[in-house]
C-alpha cells in the first residue's frame, strides 16, 4: 500500500534551490508529501524568503545559540518530533551530523551530493572534478550515515563535462540535474520503492 502523505523537513543553510524543487514538485503533485517545515541555521539565509513565499513553516536554529553540538543537535530534534517528522532531507546543510542524531532517524534521512559518489566527496565537489579533468561527474542522492558524502546510494544522475565548459556552465548543469534528481528520489522514498542491502539500495520498480 503506497503512503500518501508522510511529513517532510527541509534542513538547508543557503539559497535554497533544492528547497525550491522540492516546493514545486510538491505544487504539481508530483510528490504526495507534506512540506511540513524547513529548518535553517544561518539567518541571512535566501531558503528563509523561500519558504516564506511558499508558505512553508520555517525555524532557524543557529549553532551558536548553543554552547555544544550536542545541545544544538538536540534542539534540532526536538523541533522535528515535535512536527512530527517522517522524512528529513538535507538541501545545502553545511553542516554534519552526528552518530547520535543519525541514529535518531536511521535510514529517513536524505542528501544530495553533486558528484557520482564515492568521487569527489566534500564541500568542493564540482571544482574538485573540474580541475581534475574529469570526463564525467553528476549528482548523487544518498542515505546519510555516520560519515561524510557516505550512506547507501539510492540514484545517480551523470553530467558530461564537455570540453568548452568553464566552472560556473558546469555548476548550471549540475545544479539543474540536482533540481530533477532530488523530487524523484524522495517520490522513491515515499512510494516505498526500494530496499536497503547494506550500503547498496534496490529500486524495487519505477
Amino acid at each position: 500500500m503506497v503512503q500518501s502523505k508522510i511529513n517532510l523537513a527541509v534542513l538547508a543553510s543557503g539559497n535554497g534551490t533544492n528547497f525550491q524543487a522540492i516546493v514545486d514538485s510538491v505544487k504539481r503533485k508530483e510528490l504526495a508529501v507534506n512540506l511540513a517545515l524547513l529548518i535553517c541555521d544561518t539567518q541571512e539565509a535566501f531558503v528563509l524568503k523561500r519558504a516564506e513565499k511558499a508558505g512553508v513553516k520555517s525555524v532557524l536554529i543557529k549553532r551558536q545559540d548553543y554552547s555544544s553540538k550536542r545541545e544544538f543537535e538536540d534542539e534540532i530534534i526536538r523541533v522535528l518530533k515535535e512536527n512530527r517528522i517522517d522524512l528529513i532531507v538535507m538541501a545545502g546543510f553545511m553542516r554534519m551530523i552526528s552518530p547520535q542524531f543519525v541514529g535518531s532517524y536511521k535510514n529517513r534521512i536524505l542528501n544530495i551530493h553533486p558528484s557520482l559518489l564515492p568521487a569527489f566527496k566534500g564541500a568542493e565537489a564540482i571544482k574538485d572534478a573540474f580541475e581534475y579533468g574529469a570526463k564525467v561527474t553528476g549528482v548523487t542522492v544518498h542515505f546519510v550515515d555516520e560519515e561524510m558524502d557516505h550512506g547507501p546510494i539510492i540514484i545517480q544522475a551523470a553530467v558530461e563535462i564537455k570540453e568548452r565548459d568553464t566552472l560556473e556552465t558546469l555548476e548550471e548543469r549540475i545544479h539543474a540535474a540536482e533540481h530533477k534528481l532530488y523530487p524523484y528520489a524522495i517520490k522513491i522514498f515515499v512510494e516505498g520503492k526500494y530496499k536497503i542491502y547494506g550500503r547498496k539500495v534496490k529500486i524495487l520498480f519505477r
